[in-house]
């Protein structure tokens, strides 16, 4: 079965940096989008970025200019480099990746557990 692990979130003062990682691992035949999504205490669950196949990178204005999504194909894991972080960044970060397993020829959205992510002011 497949399976989101993220790491790298933590406690961070405003203005620091902290990179974000999600490793897909299983039975996968291919993936197609990974993303990051994070969700604040009472907010709804929303895109902070995402990258096709072929790198091509979609950002949430929140994060333009000070967030950077990437990818290691041959690792089946994105990155979120995220720098001069601010309090309203503080939420639980979750990976997401549109991916084919092994036993299919369909692609399905998987969830990590997600990390939190506390950016103290």
């Amino acid at each position: 079965q497949v399976q989101l692990v993220e790491s790298g979130g933590g406690l961070v003062q405003a203005g620091g940096s902290l990179t974000l990682s999600c490793t897909a691992s299983g039975s996968i035949r291919s993936i197609n989008a990974m993303g990051w999504y994070r969700q604040a205490p009472g907010k709804q669950r929303e895109l902070v970025a995402a990258i096709t196949s072929g790198s091509g990178t979609n950002y949430a204005a929140s994060g333009k200019g000070r967030f950077t999504i990437s990818r290691d194909n041959a690792k089946n894991t994105v990155f979120l480099q995220m720098n001069s972080l601010k309090p309203e960044d503080t939420a639980v970060y979750y990976c997401n990746a549109d991916l084919v397993p092994g036993s299919s020829y369909l692609s399905y959205k998987y969830w990590g557990q997600g990390t939190q992510v506390t950016v103290s002011s």
